[in-house]
């Protein structure tokens, strides 16, 4: 995924508009994004069924993916698309503890990583037969009492 952005003349408007209303402290909030629109539900859709495998990620890592989309691609056969949807924050608790069973190691990591995992879920990790994810687990349990 780039880190560049390209806005539309109507959002670099939007956000010059608002400029004005924000205190010195909130100037921070014209980098946000816009708001979330039906459009960019629909088009997180479509590109959810992209032949690559990378834009599946892309998908599966944004924040604003509904429940069912997540829970679609958390079945895609490409563990680095179930990975993203293992660590995607925004992914529903039971989505997240079903990843943490997932036959791939790596998306054991990233879901026992993610803080929306219950505490209760972390220790059958702890005798994953993957050693990162065991050491993973451990870590979090560690520092989930700090």
């Amino acid at each position: 995924m780039s880190c560049i952005r390209f806005n539309t003349p109507a959002q670099r408007t939007q956000m010059r508009d608002a400029g004005p209303a924000l205190a010195a402290e909130d100037v921070a909030v014209l980098h946000l994004a816009p708001p979330v629109t039906e459009s960019k539900i629909a088009r997180l859709r479509l590109l959810a069924r992209h032949e690559s495998g990378g834009i599946r990620q892309s998908v599966a890592s944004n924040r604003h993916a509904p429940a069912d989309l997540l829970a679609e691609l958390a079945a895609d056969p490409d563990a680095a698309v179930r990975g993203e949807v293992a660590r995607n924050e925004a992914a529903p608790v039971a989505l997240v503890e079903a990843l943490a069973q997932d036959c791939d190691a790596r998306v054991r990591c990233w879901a026992v990583l993610n803080p929306g995992l219950p505490a209760a879920a972390v220790p059958a990790l702890l005798d994953d037969p993957d050693d990162q994810v065991r050491r993973l687990a451990g870590w979090r349990r560690e520092h989930a009492a700090v």
